[in-house]
Parts: C-alpha cells; structure tokens; sequence
C-alpha cells in the first residue's frame, strides 16, 4: 500500500479511521491555522477506499468547520449501498462532536473496452520550464512547503494585484515533495488548489475559503507532476465558481474538480 500524505490511522472498527492534525496539513496564519480542506476529502476518500477496497469513482465534500493543529479527527464510514460493482459510501468526520466534513462519494470499478477523452493538456510550457510558485504569505512551514507548485499560465504571487486575467485561467504544475505516489487522495489535495486561481481572475491579492469540493476520477495514471487548469469561471455576492482539470504530464486527462468559494481580498476585513 503506498505512504499517504497524511498520517491516517485503523481503529479496530474497519468503518472508523482518525487522523491527527499536525502542522504539516494544516494553512493559514500563525495562530489561526487549519487542516487544509483538500486534506480533509483526501482522507475521507483514503479511509472509503480501504473500508470498501474499491477506488474512487466520484466523491463530493461539503465542509462545515475547521480542524485545528493538536486535534483528532475520527473518519466514519458509511456504505448504504454496496453493489456488485459500485459502492454508494458517506464519510462524517468530526472532532469530538463537532461534524468538519460530510463526504458523499461512490467506488467501483466495471471492465469495459473504452476509453476516451475529449479535453487536451493545454499547450504550455513544461515545469522544468516555468517559474516557481511562492505561496503570497511566505509561510516556512505547513502544507503549501510540501507541494512543489510551477506556474505555466496566470499570476500567482504579489504580480496579480493590478493585472486581472482575461478568461480568468490559472495553469499549475503541482507535485508532493517527497517520495508520494499521485493516486485519487494526492489528486483530492490538489484540487483545493482552484481557490488560488481567485487572485489571478481579479488581479487582487485574493483567495478564498471552500465550501465544498466534488472530484471525479477518470483514470489515474503514473506521474510525477500533475497539471492543474483552473478556470474560475464567475464572481457574485462574494462567491466565485469554478473548476478543475488535472492531467498526468503525457497528457491523460486523470480528474476533475470543482468548488464554490468564499471571496477574500487580502486588502479587506475578512469575516466569515
């Protein structure tokens, strides 16, 4: 079984997982950190996939709360449905009794002989190529210093402010540092990053907070960079939408994803 990104830990029940939350998955500013919501979906779908021994088909996280350094969270899995191919599954993690994630997801695999897709790697240049991301805060330490992140299209540091992006599309590549293998959890990780296209799409110093995030696995292939397009594809009453493509280096169109997003201006207060 490969090493996860996070310290996911078997209780003697096969449906209950807890994971600690230590600094190395959590964001934001000293004192107010949190576990990164990619983390929180990742590790729900970590726990579904070894509850149901099934891979991810789809799954979808609606977060409702923060998880913060020091606390445990407990992973309960649910499998209403379990099917000959399909497994209809539900994951409440919680800390104490305070729910931080729902997850719906469904897990299967039928053998078929298609295979298609019908959205292309954009044409870009390759990361060894591109300019390293430095995360706006400058943190030393938490989740963003064990992602590798190169900038193919867009703005992402303090250039933004002042030049807002035409279609709005941010181009990454992304990669764990460290010896990760990118499956269906690293894939959940990285399709957090759609907030970080805010600030490219305004021109502002902006990101935001996730209210959810529904990712879709088409076929996870081996690689050691995954392309992340980011198409935020609209802003209103202090929400913005948008979506995620993320492709292996040669090209297989892997997942999907797609949030919606608490605005923040960097400039303004931010209350929630």
């Amino acid at each position: 079984m490969d090493k996860l990104f996070f310290d996911l830990r078997a209780t003697h029940n096969p449906h209950r997982w807890f994971l600690p939350v230590d600094p190395s998955i959590c964001v934001g500013p000293p004192g107010s950190a949190f576990m990164f919501g990619g983390v929180g979906l990742a590790s729900a779908v970590a726990a579904m996939e070894r509850t149901c021994e099934r891979p991810l088909i789809w799954a979808t996280a609606q977060y409702l709360n923060y998880a913060r350094p020091g606390s445990v969270v407990d992973i309960d899995v649910w499998t209403p449905v379990e099917g000959k191919h399909t497994t209809q599954a539900r994951v409440i993690s919680h800390v104490d009794d305070r729910e931080i994630i729902t997850v719906n997801a469904a897990l299967g695999r039928r053998e078929s002989p298609y295979s298609a897709q019908w959205t292309n790697l954009p044409d870009v240049a390759p990361p060894e190529d591109c300019d390293v991301a430095e995360h706006w805060r400058g943190s030393g330490e938490g989740l963003h210093t064990r992602l590798e992140v190169r900038i193919a299209q867009g703005r992402y540091g303090k250039d933004r402010q002042g030049n807002p992006a035409a279609d709005g599309r941010t181009v990454l590549w992304a990669r764990p540092r460290g010896d990760y293998v990118i499956d269906a959890t690293m894939l959940a990780i990285m399709a957090d990053l759609v907030p970080s296209g805010i600030g490219n799409a305004l021109g502002k110093n902006a990101g935001g907070n996730s209210l959810d995030n529904t990712l879709r696995i088409r076929n996870v292939t081996p690689t050691e960079w995954v392309l992340c397009d980011i198409r935020i594809l609209g802003v209103h009453g202090g929400f913005a939408h948008g979506t995620m493509f993320l492709y292996s280096r040669d090209g297989e169109l892997m997942a999907t994803a797609s949030q919606s997003v608490i605005v923040r201006v960097r400039e303004q207060a931010e209350d929630r």
